[in-house]
């Protein structure tokens, strides 16, 4: 690359490092550059998500005072998202990318309308939960999407975060604030099982001027974001979500027409 084209990766990696600590999307920043750029699509999301590795961490340190009181929530959901990113990483070094066309608008469908109905379903739940025989069937369920979410990171890395928040507002306890640090925690952890996986498996698919470049400028988005992150409030995070998501689905739709 020459000076230009590290510029414009710097400056996505910059961007989307903030905005994977707000509220996740990152990807449909960098990757989109890193196409134009002429990067074939699987080097791309590999050298990607191993570069976005850097701002998940100063993110995830950004936000760790919401992160007081979640350990149990923790415990159970890092397995469900260690899981998810092997799986998905697998899938991604084996699987046509037409299949990935083709999943991926339902995922962001189905994660913006948990998004927006987000309110009333925490209303319906905590009523559920009171009643207490359906609170273990809810973590259980919580677990299991964080799992799905996990192979979708491990995949293709975008919107992760608009599932896992989505998901998170929804089943967790805690506000909404609580569910993007967990979430930090979760999408950092997918990166990092997927980033081992790549380096395993297909060191020949990555691009490491990428990956630096992404890491040194996402390291210091995820600070930006967590600073920028924990004054929005719900409402605004929400509703920031929504448009991201709206984003990512016409992005994978123009992907699917194209192919």
């Amino acid at each position: 690359m020459n000076a230009l084209e590290s510029i414009f990766v710097l400056l996505g990696g910059l961007w989307a490092g903030t905005i994977n600590t707000v509220v996740g999307s990152g990807t449909l920043v960098t990757f989109p550059i890193l196409i134009a750029l002429g990067i074939a699509p699987v080097m791309a999301v590999v050298s990607n998500a191993m570069g976005l590795i850097a701002g998940g961490v100063s993110g995830t340190w950004g936000y760790r005072r919401e992160l007081k009181g979640m350990g149990r929530n923790l415990a159970r959901l890092v397995p469900a998202s260690l899981l998810g990113g092997v799986t998905g990483a697998y899938l991604l070094l084996h699987l046509p990318e037409e299949v990935f066309h083709l999943v991926a608008p339902i995922l962001i469908v189905v994660a913006l309308a948990l998004v927006i109905f987000q309110p009333k379903l925490q209303v319906a739940i905590k009523k559920r939960r009171e009643s207490a025989p359906s609170a273990r069937s809810h973590d259980l369920v919580m677990v299991l999407l964080v799992f799905i979410a996990g192979v979708y990171g491990g995949y293709f890395v975008a919107a992760q975060g608009v599932l896992l928040v989505a998901i998170l507002g929804i089943y967790m306890r805690g506000a909404l604030q609580n569910a993007n640090a967990v979430k930090n925690v979760l999408s950092l952890t997918v990166n990092i099982v997927a980033a081992i996986s790549y380096l395993l498996f297909a060191p020949d698919k990555i691009i490491w001027s990428i990956v630096g470049l992404i890491a040194v400028s996402s390291l210091i988005g995820g600070f930006v974001g967590a600073r920028i992150g924990r004054k929005l409030p719900p409402v605004v995070l929400r509703t920031v979500i929504v448009l991201l998501g709206l984003v990512a689905l016409f992005f994978m739709i123009q992907k699917l027409v194209a192919a």
